[in-house]
């Protein structure tokens, strides 16, 4: 079966049509840069640009970089506070008429919809126990996986770290706001993982998110963790395959 995935970023909005029994993308995704300011408005401007760029009419996925609870957002750490409150999925569905099978569109949390594209067909595949990833972008992004399940909405990176989230001091826009070496931005990403193992005892941590592709210059220089960390094996596509397969109705748990 196929379907549409549409990853919603504070930086960037990035789609493509995904095959969700295979996980593969079935042409080269396209990106558009996040709008300023990033209004429901006008983001859906660009939801609708992106499945009109590949000609698509069939299951729409989308993911949100906040609390989704029912196509409706609950936060909006990195975008626009209008959002909240704001029905996504109607939204969309109303923007996409005509393209959306059945005419309606899923909406959930991005790091949400990564892990269980990861859990279903990369670093987690198969793994049981206690699975945490955490996506590290414009936020961090977090998706707590038990035997397979997952617990959605955790929204990690907004624990407390030294009085502030901790994505505003390890995200990747942390990193490259403050100019930080690989060294330093490591040695604040392990102090954040260390809080999480203390809290979660997770046997594995996937790493996703932009930063991902470059995981062999970071995750070597995280040495204060007992769990076992991995970079994400689909890297930064695996918002857009969790979106089609959240559409498709096929996942983990």
């Amino acid at each position: 079966m196929q379907a549409f995935g549409i990853d919603i970023g504070g930086t960037g909005i990035k789609g493509a049509p995904v095959d969700v029994a295979t996980g593969k993308l079935l042409a080269e995704r396209k990106k558009i840069d996040t709008p300023q300011p990033s209004t429901p408005e006008a983001v859906t401007e660009v939801v609708r640009e992106l499945v009109r760029s590949f000609s698509w009419s069939g299951p729409i996925g989308a993911t949100f970089p906040g609390v989704v609870t029912d196509g409706t957002v609950r936060t909006a750490a990195n975008v626009d506070k209008s959002w909240i409150g704001t029905a996504a999925a109607g939204m969309f569905a109303q923007a996409l008429s005509g393209k959306a099978l059945g005419g309606t569109v899923t909406v959930l949390n991005d790091a949400d919809a990564a892990g269980v594209a990861e859990m279903t067909f990369g670093a987690g595949a198969g793994v049981g126990g206690t699975v945490l990833m955490l996506t590290f972008g414009t936020g961090i992004g977090s998706a707590l996986f038990t035997q397979g399940t997952l617990v959605a909405n955790t929204e990690f990176g907004h624990v407390e770290i030294d009085g502030k989230d901790a994505e505003k001091r390890a995200s990747e826009r942390a990193k490259v706001l403050h100019d930080m070496s690989w060294s330093k931005w490591a040695g604040r990403v392990d102090e954040y993982m260390q809080h999480m193992e203390a809290l979660l005892s997770p046997s594995l941590i996937i790493v996703g998110g932009g930063i991902s592709k470059e995981s062999h210059k970071w995750v070597p220089l995280l040495t204060g963790v007992r769990a076992k960390i991995v970079p994400a094996a689909l890297l930064n596509d695996a918002g857009i395959v969790g979106a089609a397969m959240s559409a498709a109705g096929v996942g983990v748990g």
